[in-house]
């Protein structure tokens, strides 16, 4: 008796799982996104934070020209300021940023140029 009632339970389970799911309706649906696309909350805005805010913060300091505190002031200063050059620059080069720190790793730089090729998405 008990076997019967282990191998019933055993059936049972998929055709719950087949037949308690279903999704009739078109207007539930929802456009999946790629998640691997840089985005400026995803992506951009974590590396300013932790490698420019020190000088481009909302009060510039240390000579730093502009505040980078924002999605339009990034995007600004990939557009209009050369920010992608800056960071592309060798380990002590003159104007490379991090002014004064260490070279973002190469992959980082890639993905704010894919940012930029993407169309600096926020």
């Amino acid at each position: 008796m008990k076997k019967t009632q282990y191998y019933l339970s055993i059936l049972a389970i998929p055709f719950v799982l087949l037949t308690s799911c279903s999704n009739d309706s078109e207007a539930d649906l929802i456009e999946s996104q790629n998640l691997n696309t840089v985005t400026y909350t995803n992506f951009a805005k974590s590396i300013i934070d932790n490698n420019c805010l020190s000088c481009h913060g909302a009060t510039p300091s240390n000579g730093a020209p502009m505040s980078l505190n924002s999605y339009s002031l990034v995007k600004d200063a990939v557009i209009n300021r050369g920010l992608l050059d800056r960071i592309s620059r060798v380990q002590g080069a003159s104007g490379m940023m991090p002014n004064g720190g260490t070279r973002l790793p190469q992959t980082t730089i890639n993905s704010m140029n894919e940012w930029q090729t993407d169309g600096l998405l926020e």
